[in-house]
């Protein structure tokens, strides 16, 4: 994984005027055209949409700033044209919005932004090697339940997922299809706060069960394989639309959840009308390990609004050719 980029952010923040230059003195497709970026309130995802916001402005497009708001509006949002792009479109996890907002009809989505995203259960190796749990469904053992029970009232307290996001649902129903409702507790609220509380229990040496996802920076704290291991499923098992679809990896490993990527998400008439935005949201690409890497920074405490800029400005300055690429490959489409 290519971490050199960080380095630039020991230097002093970089103007954004600084960002190719030579591109504005030319004539830009998107030239008195305003965009209304969405991301959801997961702070977590704005360096992806910064990263986005850039280029697009390095096609002459007037970005606005982003509006943070709940998946379900920005969706519904992006659909009627009272916002452009969402920058982290989750694909399966977000198929069921995608579709109740208006599918192929309403958006353009096209290329994958960022790739193997993947999402689960975990607990400490420390228990799971002593009771040999490999398997979230062995929590229907109500003793086995109970050693992950952190507020005394006999089931096992598993960090979840927030209202809203997606990954709620999948979790709901599977507490259900496991037959785990009288052995675990779905905790849910804000994440950051639970999975802090989670990672303080751990440094004391209790047993814990957690939901995550990658990339985030939980697991730069605690490493799969190192400290925590991830559990896998009984068997397959999706709501909605994808009841049918069956979660085991290439590996064999079944850990409930597919694997995701996250695309870009723009209103179809606008991307009809604005084929370089359309072949930039096509062919932009971010590793994962990258956005693992900025998230761990954040936890870190580099987190304000400025923070998150440097790291944005630093990734494309140490990536000014790949970026330089996208933005005339952008360009010809215009042509």
């Amino acid at each position: 994984m290519d971490l050199s980029w960080k380095k630039v952010l020991s230097t002093s923040l970089i103007a954004t005027a600084a960002l190719s230059g030579s591109a504005y003195a030319e004539s830009l497709p998107g030239k008195g055209i305003s965009v209304q970026p969405v991301q959801s309130t997961v702070s977590e995802e704005t360096f992806q949409t910064l990263i986005v916001n850039k280029a697009m402005e390095a096609l002459g497009y007037d970005v606005k700033p982003t509006k943070e708001v709940d998946y379900n509006v920005g969706y519904t949002s992006i659909a009627e044209g009272d916002a452009t792009y969402l920058a982290v479109g989750w694909d399966p996890l977000h198929n069921d919005k995608y579709a109740k907002a208006g599918g192929d009809d309403k958006f353009y989505r096209k290329g994958e932004y960022v790739s193997g995203a993947a999402q689960g259960y975990l607990i400490d190796k420390k228990t799971a090697e002593k009771y040999g749990i490999t398997n979230i469904g062995q929590l229907k053992d109500p003793k086995l339940a109970k050693l992950f029970d952190a507020d005394g009232d006999g089931k096992a307290d598993l960090t979840g997922c927030n209202p809203g996001w997606g990954c709620e649902g999948v979790i709901e129903h599977q507490l259900d299809a496991f037959d785990l409702r009288k052995t675990v507790e779905h905790n849910q609220g804000n994440y950051a706060a639970i999975i802090a509380d989670t990672i303080s229990r751990y440094k004391k040496g209790d047993p814990i069960l957690y939901y995550t996802w990658t990339p985030y920076w939980v697991s730069g704290v605690l490493v799969p394989g190192k400290d925590v291991v991830w559990l896998e499923v009984p068997f397959s098992s999706l709501p909605g639309d994808r009841k049918d679809v069956d979660t085991t990896l290439p590996n064999g490993k079944n850990y409930g959840f597919q694997m995701n990527s996250m695309k870009i998400v723009a209103n179809k008439k606008f991307a009809e009308a604005n084929p370089a935005a359309a072949k930039l949201f096509e062919i932009m690409k971010l590793d994962i390990n990258d956005i693992s890497a900025e998230n761990m920074m954040m936890s870190q405490g580099h987190n304000s609004s400025a923070d998150i800029e440097a790291h944005a400005q630093g990734w494309i300055k140490a990536h000014q050719k790949m970026f330089d690429g996208w933005i005339a490959e952008a360009k010809k489409a215009a042509q």
